[in-house]
């Protein structure tokens, strides 16, 4: 049985927890679960995950804030107002293709549709084509901008919701 839900604390742990484990020689993992669960207990975002046994398999953030690290000096990508950015989709290898993530994005939607939200923007690394192709599917079809990030070129657009 899989439950999807707006994450709780219990949850970032275990997301995080497994992400820095994976992760291992990445010191960058540890930065980012102290600043995305602050962002969740503050409102800047909201992360949504689906549930296996009680352990999340999946997950999707949305940034409301452009405080936020990942947004911070890109008002294109996220406004404080009436855009907001989707990142950090991720799911295990073994429950992909299996709707998990198409449900995690339409429960994000709602979301940031309910909280005034007008426009998601999705980021996706150019050499991603198999992301990129899954994101377009979901309507994020209007490019707006693209940058370098950690030397790999990614592509942003952008859904009216």
């Amino acid at each position: 049985m899989f439950i999807y839900r707006k994450a709780t604390l219990t949850d970032l742990e275990k997301i995080w927890n497994k992400d820095i484990k994976e992760n291992e020689n990445d010191e960058r993992y540890i930065k980012w679960k102290k600043q995305y669960i602050e962002y969740n207990n503050t409102d800047k975002c909201a992360t949504f995950v689906v549930l296996h046994n009680d352990e999340p398999i999946g997950q999707i953030t949305v940034l409301f804030s452009p405080d936020c690290s990942a947004v911070k000096n890109r008002p294109e990508l996220c406004n404080g107002t009436d855009t907001a950015n989707m990142n950090a989709f991720r799911i295990e290898k073994k429950y992909e293709n299996q709707g998990h993530i198409s449900k995690l994005v339409k429960m994000a939607e709602d979301y940031a549709r309910h909280k005034g939200i007008k426009y998601l923007t999705i980021g996706s690394e150019a050499k991603e084509s198999r992301n990129l192709a899954i994101y377009l599917h979901f309507g994020y079809t209007e490019f707006i901008t693209s940058f370098v990030e950690d030397g790999d070129l990614v592509l942003f657009y952008k859904k009216n919701i």
